[in-house]
């Protein structure tokens, strides 16, 4: 509950963030979230670095416009130590593992894991933000990040050690009654 109630996207982000070993191990807490089939319909890539100056040129060449505009899309790359590039890669219906499981409800999954790893990561002390946008459509993006043509690049996950010195408030939570109903045949 602390961590749902605290978690918040953070904009501001510095080293350290989790090397690959620790993203690894959480990553295997986040993969337990409901999957049906256990199909496990994404892939992460992992952009740090040296990477991340490769990435923020590959935005600056996606971006029309003056130079100001292209450096401000170079630098998106080098907010965060880690972007943690998450990729949806749907297992196709004829897999012979039971009944099909459908697109959307391995997305679901993915979106799942995605969060899990979003509060675990806060319950260690990192803080992240979800990026998306129209990078995320982007044929030069896709190859450079080796995306096969039935994958979808969903966005990144800026991941680092906030920098803000003091701590989230928890937040207050809402009246969600309105959004509940009981079947009553």
């Amino acid at each position: 509950m602390t961590a749902v109630l605290t978690r918040r996207s953070e904009h501001h982000l510095v080293d350290p963030a989790p090397n690959d070993e620790e993203f690894a191990y959480l990553l295997r807490a986040a993969a337990t979230a409901p999957d049906h089939g256990r199909l496990r319909p994404w892939r992460w890539v992992l952009v740090r670095d040296e990477g991340r100056v490769a990435l923020g040129r590959c935005f600056a060449d996606e971006c029309a416009g003056p130079e100001s505009r292209r450096g401000q899309m170079e630098a998106k790359a080098q907010r965060a130590p880690l972007l943690a590039t998450l990729v949806f890669s749907p297992v196709p219906n004829d897999t012979g593992r039971g009944s099909p499981i459908p697109e959307w409800e391995q997305l679901a999954a993915t979106s799942a894991m995605a969060g899990s790893l979003i509060l675990l990561l806060h319950a260690r002390g990192f803080g992240s933000v979800w990026r998306t946008g129209r990078f995320t459509e982007s044929e030069r993006i896709r190859r450079v990040l080796g995306l096969h043509w039935e994958e979808r690049l969903l966005g990144w996950l800026y991941i680092g050690t906030p920098e803000r010195l003091t701590p989230s408030k928890r937040r207050a939570t809402e009246d969600v009654t309105d959004r509940i109903s009981v079947f009553a045949p």
